[in-house]
């Protein structure tokens, strides 16, 4: 177990395999890890997953699965084989569902540190939304429900915005606290419960997932350093398996 210095996991939402392998290999020093959502695991396939493997930096495939739990147990599995590190599954899926998750992700992990991520509620969704869904619960309420239900269920961690990571923190101190939603300044796009680094790092988060403020810049590996430096100044955070220290 390694701990580093960037808790940077940069998202590449990126349109091909190409360019994502390019971009990571470009940012790699910066960084702590890569994560691949929807668009390149339903696009390009899981093989991305490997192909980013390779660069020495573990991988977090945000597939987001929400199914019967024998399906997302068999996705799960598939992707541990691939070499993910981490997957995310919705905690709204039931216990059952993300324990199948947990088991299927460490069969096919085998013997390299592998964990569930229990996504908690979007960080695009507000309280608006929530009812417009028929869920009459603030985000923070439900934050805490759904927290509780990834502890239980055997999750390494959750996915929460930075406005309930104090929540997640109160609720299930041991779970690992990963937190997309970071911007320059908050708002401004489809994310709405959105902070800085430095907020979301001071409100405990334990890994951050940055996107756009990197992979929109004009010039991403500047745009990495810059937030790893800044980051790095806020101090280590406790220790993840299978982190690997930037060279």
């Amino acid at each position: 177990m390694v701990t580093s210095r960037s808790r940077i996991i940069v998202a590449l939402d990126l349109p091909t395999a190409e360019a994502a392998v390019d971009l990571a290999a470009a940012v790699a020093e910066h960084v702590a890890g890569f994560k691949v959502g929807l668009g390149l695991l339903h696009g390009p396939g899981p093989a991305v997953v490997a192909a980013l493997v390779g660069l020495g930096r573990p991988v977090f495939a945000d597939a987001k699965l929400h199914d019967i739990p024998t399906q997302v147990e068999a996705a799960a599995e598939h992707l541990g084989r691939h070499g993910a590190r981490w997957v995310t599954v919705h905690l709204s899926g039931g216990s059952a569902m993300v324990r199948a998750a947990v088991e299927g992700l460490s069969r096919g992990a085998g013997e390299a540190p592998s964990g569930i991520l229990g996504v908690t509620v979007l960080t695009s969704l507000d309280g608006n939304s929530l009812g417009e869904a028929g869920i009459q619960q603030s985000p923070g309420r439900l934050v805490s429900k759904m927290t509780r239900l990834a502890a239980n269920a055997g999750c390494e961690g959750v996915v929460t915005s930075p406005r309930e990571l104090k929540v997640a923190a109160d609720v299930a101190p041991d779970l690992l606290r990963v937190t997309p939603g970071i911007r320059r300044q908050p708002g401004g796009d489809d994310q709405t419960r959105t902070a800085t680094a430095a907020e979301a790092l001071s409100r405990g988060a334990d890994l951050l997932v940055v996107g756009r403020p990197i992979t929109g810049a004009a010039d991403p590996v500047a745009a990495a350093a810059a937030l790893a430096a800044e980051t790095a100044e806020l101090g280590v955070r406790r220790p993840i398996a299978g982190l690997e220290s930037p060279a």
